[in-house]
């Protein structure tokens, strides 16, 4: 049986951070949450998530920023942004700095089952 993946996720919006996290849960996920980029980048480091869901948008440290610091620390980190609309242009700065792939925000529950697959065949502790 595979184990069960620890996802770190982090979203200014509260609101958000719980949908996610209850949907994660019940794909059998470990959460662990953060409201900005700096306690992401915090998180990452205590906690070493095998994967990361993380919006490109917030205050303090912005998701470009928790990326760069992220794939500092672990170059191999699989890190998933969200966005909302117009964000397009940082979406592709986002690529170019490592993220393995974005999600426009309102996601769907497909998408998030999507991206734990590829979170779990990219997982080098699966």
């Amino acid at each position: 049986m595979d184990r069960n993946l620890k996802i770190l996720i982090c979203d200014d919006s509260m609101l958000l951070r719980k949908k996610l996290t209850r949907e994660l849960e019940s794909q059998n996920c470990e959460v662990i949450e953060a409201a900005n980029g700096k306690e992401a980048v915090m998180m990452f480091l205590k906690h070493q998530p095998d994967g990361v869901f993380l919006d490109i948008v917030m205050p303090q440290v912005g998701g470009l920023e928790a990326l760069q610091a992220i794939r500092e620390i672990n170059s191999n980190a699989h890190v998933i942004m969200l966005s909302s609309a117009g964000t397009s242009s940082k979406l592709v700065e986002a690529l170019k700095l490592g993220a393995r792939d974005f999600i426009q925000k309102p996601y769907n529950d497909e998408q998030i089952q999507k991206a734990l697959l590829d979170i779990r065949g990219g997982s080098a502790n699966a």
